[in-house]
C-alpha cells in the first residue's frame, strides 16, 4: 500500500476550518472533473455499462458534494472559497491508465487506490484534531472517500468478469 503524504499531512493540518473547507471543495470538484473524463474513456473503450454508469454518478455526486459546500461556504464567510495551494491527495495519473484497453484494470486500481488513500489520511488528520468540529469534518471525508472506493471495488469485479469473457 501507498505511503501516506506526510508532507501533504502536514500542510493539511495546518489549516484553520476555512481553508480545509476551500481545499475539500476544490478537491470535490477536481474529482468530478476526473470521473467525467473516466466515463467518456470507459464508454470510448466499450467497457461494462455500469463502469461508465458507476464514473457518471461518482462525478454527480462530487460535483453536487462541492458545490453544497461552496454554497456553505459563501454563506458562512460572505465569498467564494479560496484553496490553498497543497496538491491534491488523488494525484495519481488515473486518467492516462484509461487511454488503452489493456491499462483499464491498472487503472481501475489506481482509482481505487486513490480513494482509500484519501480516507487514510482523513482517518490520520480526525485522530490528531481529537474531538470536536474539525474532527467531526475529516471523519465524514473519510467516509465519502470510503463509499467511492466501495462503488469502484464492485466495478472492478464487473471490469475483470468482462476482460475474461472478452478474452474468450
Amino acid at each position: 500500500m501507498e505511503e501516506l503524504p506526510t508532507s501533504i499531512i502536514e500542510e493539511l493540518k495546518k489549516l484553520d476550518k476555512k481553508s480545509l473547507l476551500a481545499y475539500w471543495i476544490k478537491g470535490e470538484l477536481d474529482e468530478a472533473e476526473l470521473y467525467e473524463k473516466l466515463a467518456e474513456r470507459a464508454k470510448d473503450l466499450d467497457l461494462p455499462d455500469s463502469l461508465v454508469k458507476t464514473f457518471y454518478e461518482l462525478s454527480h455526486e462530487s460535483r453536487e458534494h462541492g458545490e453544497q459546500l461552496r454554497k456553505v461556504y459563501v454563506e458562512t464567510y460572505g465569498e467564494e472559497p479560496r484553496p490553498p495551494q497543497i496538491p491534491p491527495l488523488e494525484v495519481y495519473p488515473i486518467l492516462d491508465k484509461f487511454s488503452r484497453a489493456d491499462e483499464v484494470v491498472e487503472g481501475l486500481e489506481l482509482a481505487m487506490e486513490s480513494e482509500l488513500l484519501a480516507k487514510r489520511v482523513y482517518e490520520t488528520l480526525a485522530e490528531e484534531a481529537g474531538e470536536g468540529g474539525l474532527a467531526n469534518i475529516y471523519k465524514t471525508l473519510a467516509g465519502v472517500e470510503l463509499g467511492h472506493y466501495n462503488k469502484l471495488m464492485e466495478e472492478f469485479k464487473v471490469l475483470r468478469e468482462h476482460l475474461k469473457t472478452a478474452g474468450e
